[in-house]
């Protein structure tokens, strides 16, 4: 079951955020009898939790939306649903409820979500429902006007982390063009950001655009992904500045500073609340010759090489579910365990300046896809020019400033 911490003066609201092509956004808020009904407690240890619940679960705002129209979903295995107590996958939610789903949309990692990074994943056929998969990953990223043949509302639910450099948000913005140019009106099922209290690190310039970036933002955004949807729209990034017929179903009873712990992995290599607060800091160690712990059970929890300074702790990795061929597969790496890490409230760089500063051959510690990864030439520099955390930091300062503002226009929650 996904827990909560209840915050004081935990705020209750039930609204439908909607921007339309070249309309303004408006709010409708529920009736009282209606946000009653939909506020449930549990109790854990002692302590009541108020439950936040998932756009997917605020059904009844995005229900009717579907009456009569043939829909398409881009989710994964993080699509979960709670519905009378019990968990299941939205998907089957809405089969249940004889929605006429017809397709469905798979980011990185599959459907399932058991493939390693990168993967090529073929389109398919879900064994329970019988409808088809098309991967939107590879060179197929965009989904094409053949692929939305007979679609009329694109529903989105995948679970986000809130790091500029996980894909999600890209196939986001690919789903979202796709569904502009197509006249397909689309709904995102929102979800909380697990990283969504903080926003740090370099904001992305433009010539590093890829699909590890493809926005000018810092690296934690500090959004949900409808909250990004939204901005997306609102700021015209999409092809020729066009504009998606976008519906946010929102959370309800959540802001952004509580604590969400995630019912399902959401993705092979992010297996717990620790990996998922320490990967938008560790995964800069992507772009060097540093190991995240890809192939052990403590994926982005640890970090290592054979390249840095025996100690007591090391890893050896070995192949498992989602990193098939993991780096320095069968070698001894010796680093840092950080498991039993307190939960980050920035950007983290010490570790990676740590291990930088420790490596054998400097010269072969960062490899072209941390630029990629910092969204900027200048991190890499500062870090091999000996620049203090603190005034790599106060380098971000402007950007962070400027995005901030523009963020503003786009929350949903407080």
């Amino acid at each position: 079951m996904v827990s909560f911490s209840l915050l004081k003066n935990t705020f209750l609201f039930s609204f439908i955020l909607i921007g339309s092509c070249g309309n303004s956004v408006s709010v409708q808020k529920a009736k009282p009898e209606a946000q009653k009904e939909q506020t449930e407690t549990y109790y854990k240890e002692d302590q009541l939790l108020t439950k936040i619940k998932t756009g997917a679960e605020n059904y009844k705002a995005y229900l009717p939306l579907l009456e009569g129209k043939n829909i398409g979903i881009v989710t994964n295995q993080t699509g979960t649903i709670i519905n009378n107590g019990n968990t299941g996958h939205v998907v089957d939610f809405l089969f249940e409820k004889k929605v006429a789903l017809k397709k469905i949309y798979a980011p990185e990692h599959g459907f399932r979500g058991t493939a390693d990074a990168g993967e090529h994943i073929k389109d398919g056929k879900d064994t329970k429902t019988g409808l088809p998969i098309i991967s939107l990953y590879g060179n197929n990223k965009k989904p094409k006007a053949e692929q939305l043949a007979g679609i009329d509302v694109m529903l989105f639910d995948l679970q986000d982390v809130g790091a500029r450099f996980y894909t999600y948000i890209s196939t986001l913005h690919y789903v979202m063009e796709a569904c502009a140019e197509n006249n397909i009106q689309l709904i995102v099922l929102d979800r909380p950001n697990p990283n969504g209290s903080i926003v740090d690190g370099p904001v992305l310039e433009k010539e590093y655009n890829s699909f590890v970036g493809m926005h000018p933002i810092p690296v934690l955004h500090g959004m949900t992904i409808g909250e990004y949807g939204q901005m997306i729209n609102g700021e015209k990034w999409l092809n020729n500045g066009i504009q998606c017929n976008l519906t946010v179903i929102p959370c309800l009873n959540y802001n952004r500073n509580m604590e969400y712990h995630l019912p399902v992995k959401p993705s092979p290599n992010l297996p717990n609340d620790q990996s998922i607060s320490l990967y938008p800091s560790l995964c800069f160690f992507e772009g060097t010759n540093v190991s995240v712990g890809r192939g052990t059970n403590k994926q982005f929890q640890i970090y290592g090489s054979p390249y840095l300074p025996k100690k007591d702790f090391s890893f050896t990795p070995a192949p498992n579910e989602g990193a098939k061929d993991p780096m320095y597969n069968g070698k001894i790496c010796f680093g840092e365990d950080l498991t039993k890490t307190t939960k980050p409230k920035q950007l983290e760089l010490k570790w990676l300046i740590e291990a930088y500063s420790k490596t054998e051959d400097k010269s072969k510690f960062f490899i072209s896809f941390f630029t990629k990864l910092a969204g900027t030439k200048k991190l890499q520099e500062q870090i091999e020019n000996g620049t203090s955390e603190t005034d790599i930091r106060k380098s971000w300062e402007q950007g962070l400033d400027s995005f901030k503002k523009t963020r503003k226009k786009y929350l949903i929650y407080k």
